[in-house]
């Protein structure tokens, strides 16, 4: 259970040892301090995320709808800072993101899956008032839709990836495997900036593609005087990308002392049969001790299968205690600041909204490998190009979803949708003037 995991993360951090700060005799020990260390990160996440406001989807709709662009700072201010700590952690050979699950690097770009899984998961996290990891702060700070929207992700992100009940067959191989891996890109290496810049040099490009681009959303970020004076935009974003950087840091960090030499704990995985005696405390999945940071929609379906499957403790990985230390820091700081209110659907309209966007998160954040957290942030500060693009069309669908809905809001039975979308698609400078139907509001 995840609780015996919290009780020897405590035990082991007030434990006298000798050597390195991560360096364990054991995987048992390596592994909590894993696992008890995303909690104590993650109930900070949560906690700071509704103390802020820090919300990617409201970050969008403040710059579409008001050109507010606060929380939009925010967002590439934790982008910034994660890429930052990545990049130069990488080159001093502290961390590993090459290996990283998901494999943000992978040498086949599914451009395919990062547009279409971007732009789906941009438009449900709109219909479903956020985001997922903006879904898990909700819960904990009382909103009852919020607990709807996650179990709809849950069963959908667990099936897009597990075979279907009574079936061979996942949704993922039903909708889409025999078409849209046709959209994806074979490279000669890894399909991050630095390695398709560098080739044979990628050490260096990494580090001077991350350097500047990093400096580049920071002189972005602080030239707004107003974002320089907005201590919670400051702080969410602060304190999102350390956050973002520990998780990668914390996992490509551990390591075991076996038999006089060091292992990581995804290596130790895989020597399991030679080092262990036995299989008791030997995870479910290799992927779940491999080098990692913050991702919120397969996690979320992990917790489907970790139900499921009566709550064995092979099962309890970094990300599903991700997502219970975000929500339980929700909760605390929805206690603390006295911001805790039950909510529910106004109507069985807000009801089928919700559903449907959650089904479009489930389905869109498993295809493009990740959420506005784990591809825009994590996966952005690896600089992998397919990040970048899942990034983009995540931001696009959200705001085009968003036009829409204000054009049909303003001008009802006079709107209708594809009125709205060609006069959406105008205002974005995706379209002539020409195409444009309604007027601009």
């Amino acid at each position: 259970m995840i609780w015996k995991f919290v009780v020897r993360f405590v035990i082991i951090t007030t434990k006298p040892r000798t050597g390195e700060p991560m360096t364990f005799d054991s995987f048992a020990s390596a592994h909590a301090f894993l696992l008890g260390s995303t909690l104590v990160a993650s109930i900070i996440l949560g906690a700071v995320v509704n103390k802020t406001n820090f919300c990617t989807m409201g970050a969008i709709s403040d710059a579409v709808n008001i050109g507010d662009l606060g929380r939009f700072r925010a967002w590439l201010l934790a982008i910034a800072i994660a890429t930052l700590g990545v990049t130069v952690l990488e080159f001093s050979g502290v961390i590993s993101v090459s290996s990283a699950f998901p494999p943000y690097r992978n040498g086949q770009l599914i451009i395919g899956e990062n547009l279409l899984g971007g732009l789906l998961f941009g438009i449900g996290m709109t219909l479903a008032s956020g985001c997922g990891n903006k879904t898990l702060v909700r819960i904990g700070g009382g909103n009852l839709k919020s607990i709807v929207v996650f179990a709809i992700i849950a069963l959908v992100a667990w099936y897009m990836i597990n075979p279907l009940p009574g079936s061979d067959q996942t949704l993922f191989s039903l909708l889409f495997y025999h078409w849209i891996r046709a959209a994806s890109i074979p490279l000669s290496g890894e399909q991050d900036i630095g390695a398709l810049l560098g080739g044979d040099n990628k050490r260096y490009f990494r580090l001077g593609a991350g350097l500047l681009v990093s400096a580049l959303l920071f002189i972005y970020v602080f030239r707004s005087r107003a974002f320089r004076r907005s201590f919670d935009n400051i702080l969410g974003g602060v304190v999102i990308g350390l956050i973002v950087l520990s998780g990668w840091y914390v996992t490509s960090g551990i390591q075991i002392n076996a038999d006089d030499s060091l292992y990581t704990l995804a290596s130790y995985y895989e020597e399991w049969d030679m080092l262990s005696d036995s299989e008791a405390g030997k995870p479910a999945l290799g992927r779940s001790v491999s080098p990692q940071s913050y991702t919120f929609i397969n996690p979320i379906g992990q917790t489907y299968g970790y139900l499921k499957e009566g709550l064995r403790s092979n099962l309890v990985s970094f990300g599903l205690v991700a997502v219970l230390g975000v929500v339980l820091g929700s909760l605390l700081w929805s206690l603390m600041s006295r911001s805790f209110r039950l909510e529910w659907f106004a109507s069985w309209r807000d009801f089928i909204t919700h559903a449907i966007g959650a089904m479009l998160m489930g389905v869109g954040g498993v295809l493009a490998l990740g959420c506005t957290i784990g591809q825009g942030i994590s996966g952005f500060s690896t600089l992998a190009l397919g990040s970048i693009l899942t990034l983009g069309a995540i931001i696009l669908g959200s705001a085009l979803t968003m036009k829409v809905q204000y054009y049909k809001l303003v001008y009802e039975e006079e709107a209708s949708f594809l009125k709205a979308l060609l006069s959406s698609l105008a205002d974005l400078k995706l379209a002539p003037a020409a195409l444009r139907r309604l007027d601009p509001i």
